[in-house]
């Protein structure tokens, strides 16, 4: 009885913030930390810590999310001052005519994730999608999705990105067959979340890209467009950084990259952090400074673009209290603690209880480790081979993805850099991860009667 009250609980607040965020029209950021407390009070968490999980959750988020947006603020805030992003735009229509735009971007989001976590891969081709945007005269839509589906996808399904890799170590699987089956499963699964879906949704909501850099054009000092080329290599230098120590830490782990000071250097650089450190400048000096712009015009473009980057950082740090909030009140282990008992399929039970974690506490990652972690125990009574493994690591992940709503922090990234209010992200965002999910869960559900 305890535990259905607390569930009763549970959906009464997430409910509450959805009044809260759609009806009453009260801020994001506001509604967020409401609903934290009111979810600490009803599970019963000291006062003490509900204060110091609301502490931490900003925190931890803030850690990483508000340096790479800050940094990736000024980054698009140049490209798009100097007319690079409107180079790159026309490029991609040229190449691939409009109708096939679409397709180019799901491609692309679907390898830049590879080696770069689904944020910090938005917020550096976001100045794409506004400029595409504004020359198709389409909805955001109907680029965004395509680009964010590509992103979601590998994000989930494809090492090494952090949440397959945690639990193909959780479950000792081999990552080379999750790799293959990942790419098998992914990519159709892309392609009817992001062009097939985007193209839907769009003609369902009309949105016009922010208009947070629209001195642009006034910027722009008469020089012309920059060339494609070197903004190809200024976008591709964090993303081949981030790659350099991805690959630097499987050469290390496997006893063949020996020199600890190569193997730490490659790795310094290779951080998010700094691989948009050393962009930003770059683009900061070959896009504004050799294109003519003073000292003044620089910082009055960097000022300009942490202004929008603000809301969103405040917004995203709030969604994650909330989450923190619900992990530290154990909510999510005990729902999927209850499933587990249940005499489903491995694969079946796998999905569900990342489906779960992940509507009740938000973070994919944190649902994927969760839901690895209670089938873990159970893959000695199955008796699974390595194939079987690898397909539950992809069922679990494509439970992971299931509805991104008011919980999670990318709900709010994503809905803030469209200009979206929390209806419209609703309807597209979450919209689109629900559809990741299911699919994905099939293609599955379709391998494991093949292999």
């Amino acid at each position: 009885m305890n535990e259905i009250l607390l569930l009763a609980g549970i959906a009464f607040a997430i409910l509450l913030l959805l009044f809260l965020v759609l009806k009453l029209k009260i801020h994001a950021f506001i509604s967020l930390l409401i609903v934290s407390l009111v979810v600490g009070i009803v599970t019963g968490m000291d006062f003490s810590l509900i204060i110091k999980s609301m502490q931490d959750g900003m925190g931890n988020t803030l850690g990483f999310v508000a340096t790479v947006v800050g940094l990736g603020a000024i980054f698009g805030q140049m490209l798009e001052a100097s007319g690079g992003a409107e180079s790159i735009a026309q490029s991609l229509l040229k190449h691939f005519g409009e109708k096939r735009a679409s397709w180019a971007l799901v491609l692309t989001g679907f390898i830049v994730a590879i080696p770069v976590f689904l944020d910090v891969g938005f917020i550096i081709l976001i100045p794409i999608i506004y400029e595409l945007t504004k020359q198709a005269k389409r909805s955001v839509l109907y680029y965004a999705i395509p680009l964010l589906a590509g992103l979601a996808v590998t994000h989930a399904f494809i090492p090494p990105t952090p949440g397959p890799v945690a639990v193909a170590e959780i479950l000792d699987v081999q990552l080379g067959w999750i790799i293959v089956l990942g790419f098998i499963v992914g990519l159709p699964t892309a392609i009817i979340a992001g062009p097939v879906f985007g193209r839907y949704i769009s003609q369902k909501i009309k949105v016009q890209a922010p208009d947070y850099f629209s001195e642009r054009k006034a910027e722009n000092n008469g020089e012309g467009l920059p060339s494609f080329r070197s903004i190809l290599w200024i976008i591709a230098l964090p993303l081949l950084l981030i790659v350099a120590s991805s690959v630097a830490d499987v050469l290390h782990d496997k006893g063949i990259l020996k020199n600890e000071g190569v193997y730490q250097s490659i790795a310094l650089l290779g951080h998010p952090f700094t691989a948009l450190i050393i962009s930003t400048l770059l683009a900061i000096y070959v896009l504004g400074i050799k294109r003519g712009f003073n000292k003044e015009q620089i910082m009055k473009l960097s000022n300009k673009a942490l202004g929008p980057a603000g809301l969103i950082i405040l917004v995203t740090g709030a969604g994650g209290v909330f989450k923190q909030i619900l992990i530290d009140s154990g909510v999510g282990g005990m729902l999927a603690e209850r499933l587990a008992e249940s005499a489903m399929p491995p694969l079946v039970l796998a999905y569900l209880i990342a489906v779960v974690v992940r509507v009740v506490q938000g973070s994919a990652t944190v649902s994927m480790i969760t839901a690895a972690g209670i089938m873990a125990p159970l893959i000695t009574v199955f008796d699974l081979s390595q194939l079987d493994k690898a397909l539950l690591v992809l069922a679990i992940a494509a439970g992971s993805t299931i509805l991104s709503h008011v919980n999670d922090s990318g709900f709010w990234l994503v809905g803030k850099y469209l200009g979206m209010n929390e209806k419209e992200t609703l309807r597209s965002w979450t919209v689109m991860e629900t559809i990741i999910s299911v699919v994905g869960f099939t293609f599955v559900l379709l391998l494991s009667y093949v292999v």
